[in-house]
């Protein structure tokens, strides 16, 4: 074999061991999602929904109560009955804290530097923003649905995670809470959207200018006075400069202003044909 073809193969090696690196890295930082002592089997199937909208497929329940596959659980779940939901694992608290770099959720409690348990807390665009340089197995534990997680709980947690609201009712409920959460997530989770391709191609400058001028002709021929049509005319391509409309964007308006300027004049030609007032001018 020539030193080439161990070069090329090297290479290649080395691409795969970094593809699988990268594979890997990205596995570690999907996290596993917790739910401690869940009271309501509905709120269960309400989270492992958000799960499999935002990518992530590992459930973990701590003392959860009983998911009966023709309950509530499954009944919210969505298609998350299919795969997330039933290979939910049972575990204690004691095993999600011994093997995972953990995230605990709570309510915005007012709590200063004073009170370290729920002190300092993470927006969940602070927490996504501060995982994507943790290489290790997390997890997000989620409370129970009327008091959430305690002190003595969260002191034993890695990080806090707060939802901002608003002061007058800053609680949301459990599941509310873990799909804005895991909707922020979804950069570390979820590598396409339903989405198509949302760049946006402005129209051609050609069509565009075309519109300025079927534009005018409809002022003018409603009657407008000069100066009016002239602060319109402007007013319009300042609108359509910000906008940034879309070549079909901008062929719709075409037809439509080019139907009503049609429409406008042969009006005036009727009405100037049986000598009948035109409408209406300034």
């Amino acid at each position: 074999m020539s030193d080439a073809d161990v070069d090329a193969e090297e290479s290649d090696a080395d691409a795969d061991a970094h593809t699988d690196t990268d594979s890997d890295q990205r596995t570690r930082r999907e996290p596993v999602v917790v739910v401690v002592e869940p009271e309501t089997p509905g709120n269960v199937g309400t989270i492992a929904r958000a799960m499999k909208n935002f990518g992530l497929s590992n459930l973990k329940l701590v003392d959860p109560p009983e998911l009966a596959e023709d309950g509530e659980a499954y009944g919210f779940a969505g298609h998350a009955r299919e795969d997330v939901l039933p290979n939910a694992d049972e575990v204690t608290f004691d095993e999600v804290v011994a093997n995972y770099h953990t995230v605990g959720t709570t309510a915005i409690t007012g709590e200063d530097d004073r009170s370290h348990e729920r002190f300092p807390f993470k927006t969940p665009a602070e927490l996504r923003e501060s995982l994507k340089s943790v290489d290790a197995p997390t997890a997000i534990v989620f409370g129970r649905e009327g008091r959430g997680l305690n002190n003595e709980e969260l002191s034993r947690l890695d990080e806090v995670c707060s939802i901002p609201a608003d002061d007058d009712y800053p609680v949301l409920n459990l599941g509310q809470a873990a799909t804005v959460l895991l909707y922020e997530l979804r950069e570390l989770t979820v590598d396409e959207t339903q989405l198509p391709d949302t760049a946006v191609t402005r129209a051609p400058e050609d069509d565009v200018e075309r519109f300025h001028e079927f534009f005018a002709d409809f002022l003018e021929v409603t009657g407008q006075r000069e100066h009016v049509r002239e602060k319109n005319a402007l007013l319009m391509r300042r609108l359509l400069g910000r906008a940034h409309p879309t070549e079909r964007e901008v062929h719709s308006l075409l037809g439509t202003f080019r139907k009503a300027n049609a429409k406008l004049e042969h009006a005036d030609h009727l009405a100037a044909k049986y000598d009948e007032p035109v409408y209406p001018r300034e």
